[in-house]
């Protein structure tokens, strides 16, 4: 059985590498220093997090995306979080960490928060950006699940030290 990020018989693999690098393009034609936020919505009683799949990259990581000009890190988090996620946030996020995500570009940052006081409306289904999302125990987190994902879940839940970088 192929994974989903595997070139199928009509490469869709590199189509979504090519989507994914197009819209990196996108944002730095329209902003010089991109900035973004990432979400670790955490059930407690589960011990578990909201990882996403999109359609444009591989892997399952932490929902979040791009902030748009004239708009707040919260802000964005909260549309985030409804869009990838059908999560609507019912206290505030706490800010967790900043990191220079050199992996992505020279000039991209991005915020981490924590959120644990959250309402899922509905389950998330598949769209044009995410393929899946789901809870994840973190005992049983998915096999692609990737080593920023992995390592911001250490920091934040483990105690290890941040680092600077995604």
């Amino acid at each position: 059985m192929s994974r989903p990020d595997d070139a199928g018989p009509f490469g869709r693999s590199r189509l979504a590498r090519l989507r994914g690098r197009l819209f990196h393009v996108w944002f730095l034609l329209r902003r010089p220093m991109t900035l973004g936020v990432r979400a670790l919505v955490f059930n407690e009683a589960e011990r578990s997090v909201f990882l996403v799949r999109h359609t444009y990259v591989a892997g399952w990581q932490l929902p979040g995306g791009g902030v748009e000009t004239g708009e707040t890190l919260v802000e964005a988090l909260r549309h985030e979080l409804i869009e990838e996620c059908n999560i609507e946030m019912r206290g505030p996020p706490r800010l967790a960490a900043m990191y220079y995500n050199r992996a992505a570009s020279r000039r991209d940052h991005v915020a981490l928060y924590v959120v644990s006081d959250f309402h899922q409306t509905a389950p998330k289904i598949a769209d044009k950006e995410i393929a899946e999302g789901a809870f994840f125990r973190l005992d049983a987190l998915p096999e692609g699940t990737t080593r920023a994902t992995r390592a911001r879940l250490a920091e934040q839940l483990e105690g290890l030290p941040p680092s600077p970088y995604w």
